[in-house]
C-alpha cells in the first residue's frame, strides 16, 4: 500500500512509460522522411488502420523497446513478435472506432489526465508553466503535440473499453456457482508407476544399437569444434591493484557536498482500512472498526500485531505495519501531516485518505542534516573504486585485443605483460562451457564468426569479467563415427523402451483396478507400487505429489470409488487414481469472502469481454476494408527475428 500513496509513483512511471511508447511509435512517422505519404513502398507497411498505415519500422521499434525492457528473451522474438503487431493493430483499431462512434476528449480531460501522469509538474496543484512542461518533454526527446496526440489516442481506447463493459454483471447465481467450484474438495489415492522400477529390465543389444545408427546415421553429426587462447579481464584481480587516495576522496566530497544532505524524515507503521469502491453503506461499518482498533493501542494493545491481522495493505501488514523511513513529498498530504506532526511513540487519530482509514503510529524521527565526511567516506571510497576499475577493465581488454590482433600467438606474452590471465581451450563446441567460464553465448557468438587467426572483440563473458578471444584453430562439422555416438545411441533406446515398458505397466495396473471387486490397494503391492493419499485439494490446487489438480479433472465429476487414468503429467512417471471422497464447499464461509470473489469473477468477465470485443472489431473493420494486413510484410518481419 505504501507503493500505492506514495505519490501514485509507481502507477505514474508505468503509465508514463506506455505513453511515451506510444509517442515514439508517433514519432517515427513524424521524423521519418516518406512516412505518411503515399510514396511509401507497400513491402514497408504491416497493417493500414483507418487509412493510417502501421509500418514495418514502427513494429521494429516497439519489438526493440520491449526487448531492452527484458519483456521476453531476444531468442523468443520470433514467438512474441506476431503477438505484439497484433496487439498494436487492434489497439489502433480500437481507438480509430472510438473516434467514428463520436467519442472525444475534452481539454479538461487532457488536463487531468496531463497532471496525473506528470504530476511533478504540479507541486501544490499549480502548473510549472508551459516552457517546464516542453522542457521536461523535450529530455525525453519529444514535443508537446507528441505527447498530448498519443494521450488522447489512449483515452479515446479507455472510453471505448469501459463503454464495453459497462454491462458486465455477476449475479448471485453466478457467484454461487464459482464460489462452490472453486472450494470444492476432491480426496484420491494413486499408485506410482514410476521407471526407477523397471530400468533394470531393459536390455539394448549391440545389434539393436548399430541398426539404429545405420538408419540415423545422417543425423549424427561431431559439430565444429574450435582451439582457442583466452585472455581474462577479472574484476576481482583488477580491482586489487586500485587504492583511492584520502585527498581525492575529499574533493570528491566537497564538490557533490549537497548529495550528502539528508531531509527529515520519521520512521512509520500504520494500519489501513481500504475504502476505495466501497459502497456507502459500508462507510460507517469501516469506520467503526478503525475507531475499535484505535481504541486498543490507546488501551496498550501491541500495534504490529494487530497491523497483521486487520491491516488491508499489502505491502507492510505482514511486516506489522512497518513502511520504514519515509521524508515529506513520498506520501499523499493528509498522511504526511499526521506522520511529520507526531513524536516518537506516539499514535495517531484516525487518518482518512483517498485510499482508506489509517491509523499512524512514529517510530523515530531524524532532523535535516549533512552528512559528515567520515561517515560517507567508505561510500565514495567504492563508487571511485567502481569507477576506475570499470575504466581500467575496458584499458586492459582494449590494450589485449590490439596485442592479440598484432601477435595472435602471443596470447601467453600478452596476458604476462598485462597482469591478466589467460585460459587454453582445445576443441571446443560452441555449447561447451569454458574452464573458469561457464557457458557464454555471447563469446560462442563471436569464436563463430572468426576465423583462424583472427581476434574476436571484446565481450562480457560473466558479470564481473571481460574476455577476448583468438581462434588457434579450426575443426569442421563432420559425420560421426559409431563409437563416437554410441553411449548417445544406448541411451535413446534404452529410454524409449523404458517409457514403453512403464506405460504398458500403467495400463496393465488400471485395468485390473477398475475391474468389479479390485482392490487398489491389495493390487499394487502386488505389483510392487507405492500408493500415496494425498490431502484433499480444490480444483485450483496442486496435488501432492502428483502435480496441479487440473490432471485429475475426474476427482470431481466421477463417484467415489471410481478408478481413472492412467495419468502423466509430462514427466516419466505415471499414475493411476481412486476417487475416495468429494468434499462440498463450505457455504457457511460463502458470505465473508462473497465481495471479493465478485470483484475478482467481474474482473475475469471483463477481460474476456474486453478480449472478445476487440477481436470481433478487428475482425469486422477488416470485413468493412477499414483495416487491412499485409500477411506477407508480417511473415518477412517475423522471419528476421527467427535467428534470434
Amino acid at each position: 500500500m505504501f507503493d500505492l500513496f506514495r505519490s501514485r509513483a509507481r502507477a505514474v512511471r508505468y503509465m508514463l512509460a506506455a505513453i511515451l511508447l506510444l509517442v515514439a511509435l508517433s514519432m517515427v512517422i513524424t521524423l521519418i522522411p516518406g512516412f505518411g505519404t503515399d510514396t511509401q513502398r507497400q513491402d514497408q507497411i504491416v497493417a493500414q488502420i483507418g487509412g493510417e498505415p502501421l509500418t514495418v519500422l514502427e513494429v521494429q521499434q516497439v519489438i526493440q523497446r520491449q526487448i531492452q525492457n527484458h519483456a521476453f528473451p531476444p531468442e523468443m522474438a520470433v514467438s512474441y513478435v506476431p503477438q505484439i503487431i497484433n496487439q498494436i493493430i487492434t489497439e489502433r483499431a480500437a481507438a480509430w472506432q472510438a473516434r467514428r462512434l463520436g467519442f472525444d476528449v475534452t481539454k479538461q480531460e487532457l488536463a487531468d489526465t496531463i497532471q496525473a501522469v506528470l504530476p511533478q509538474l504540479f507541486e501544490g496543484g499549480k502548473f510549472a508553466g508551459k516552457e517546464v512542461y516542453a522542457a521536461y518533454l523535450a529530455q525525453q526527446n519529444l514535443t508537446v503535440p507528441q505527447f498530448e496526440s498519443a494521450l488522447r489516442r489512449q483515452l479515446l481506447v479507455n472510453k471505448l473499453r469501459d463503454l464495453v463493459l459497462a454491462g458486465v454483471i455477476v449475479t448471485p447465481a453466478q457467484l454461487e456457482k464459482e464460489y462452490k467450484w472453486r472450494n470444492e474438495k476432491a480426496k484420491i489415492e494413486y499408485a506410482v508407476v514410476s521407471p526407477e522400477k523397471y530400468r533394470s529390465e531393459i536390455r539394448v543389444d549391440p545389434e539393436e544399437m548399430n541398426a539404429y545408427y545405420q538408419k540415423n546415421k545422417a543425423f549424427f553429426r561431431i559439430p565444429e569444434k574450435r582451439s582457442f587462447d583466452l585472455v581474462v579481464i577479472d574484476e576481482a584481480e583488477v580491482s586489487k591493484s586500485i587504492t583511492v587516495p584520502e585527498a581525492e576522496l575529499r574533493r570528491m566530497y566537497e564538490a557533490n557536498k549537497e548529495s550528502y544532505r539528508t531531509p527529515e524524515r520519521v520512521k512509520v507503521r500504520h494500519i489501513l482500512l481500504k475504502t476505495t469502491d466501497v459502497p456507502q453503506d459500508k462507510l460507517p461499518a469501516i469506520r467503526a472498526k478503525a475507531e475499535a482498533l484505535l481504541k486498543q493501542l490507546k488501551q496498550g494493545a501491541d500495534f504490529a500485531e494487530l497491523a497483521k491481522k486487520n491491516s488491508e495493505d499489502p505491502g507492510s501488514a505482514s511486516k506489522g505495519g512497518d513502511l520504514g523511513y519515509i521524508t515529506r513529498g513520498q506520501t499523499v498530504p493528509a498522511f504526511e501531516q499526521a506522520a511529520f506532526s507526531l513524536k516518537p511513540g506516539q499514535i495517531s487519530d484516525i487518518i482518512t485518505t483517498q485510499y482508506g482509514l489509517h491509523i499512524i503510529q512514529v517510530l523515530d524521527k531524524q532532523e535535516a542534516r549533512l552528512k559528515p565526511f567520515d561517515e560517507v567516506k567508505s561510500q565514495l571510497a567504492e563508487e571511485r573504486k567502481k569507477q576506475q576499475v570499470y575504466e581500467r577493465m575496458q584499458s586492459l581488454a582494449d590494450q589485449a585485443r590490439a596485442a592479440l590482433v598484432k601477435n595472435p600467438q602471443g596470447a601467453d606474452q600478452v596476458a604476462r605483460e598485462l597482469g591478466l590471465a589467460v585460459i587454453k581451450v582445445d576443441k571446443a563446441d560452441a555449447s561447451a562451457p569454458v574452464p573458469g567460464i561457464g557457458v557464454s553465448r555471447d563469446l560462442a557468438d563471436a569464436l563463430t564468426l572468426a576465423r583462424k587467426g583472427e581476434v574476436t572483440p571484446v565481450v562480457q563473458v560473466q558479470p564481473t569479467k571481460l574476455a577476448v578471444a583468438v581462434v588457434t584453430d579450426i575443426f569442421p562439422s563432420r559425420p560421426a563415427d559409431f563409437s563416437e555416438v554410441e553411449d548417445q545411441i544406448r541411451q535413446k533406446l534404452t529410454d524409449d523402451k523404458l517409457k514403453q515398458l512403464v506405460e504398458a505397466r500403467a495400463r496393465e495396473f488400471f485395468e485390473k483396478a477398475k475391474a468389479p471387486g479390485a482392490d487398489f490397494r491389495k493390487l499394487a503391492q502386488s505389483m510392487g507400487l507405492e500408493v500415496k493419499t494425498p490431502p484433499e485439494f480444490t480444483r485450483n490446487g496442486a496435488v501432492e505429489g502428483l502435480g496441479v489438480a487440473s490432471f485429475v479433472e475426474e476427482a470431481f465429476t466421477e463417484p467415489p470409488g471410481t478408478v481413472f487414468g492412467p495419468v502423466n503429467t509430462g514427466g516419466a512417471q505415471w499414475f493411476i487414481c481412486r476417487v475416495i471422497e468429494q468434499i462440498p464447499a463450505d457455504m457457511n464461509k460463502f458470505p465473508a469472502e462473497k465481495e471479493n470473489l465478485e470483484k475478482q469473477v467481474k474482473s475475469e468477465m471483463e477481460r474476456d469481454r474486453s478480449d472478445l470485443f476487440e477481436a470481433g472489431l478487428l475482425s469486422d473493420l477488416i470485413k468493412e476494408g477499414k483495416v487491412k494486413i499485409y500477411q506477407n510484410v508480417i511473415n518477412t518481419l517475423v522471419a528476421n527475428y527467427s535467428g534470434r
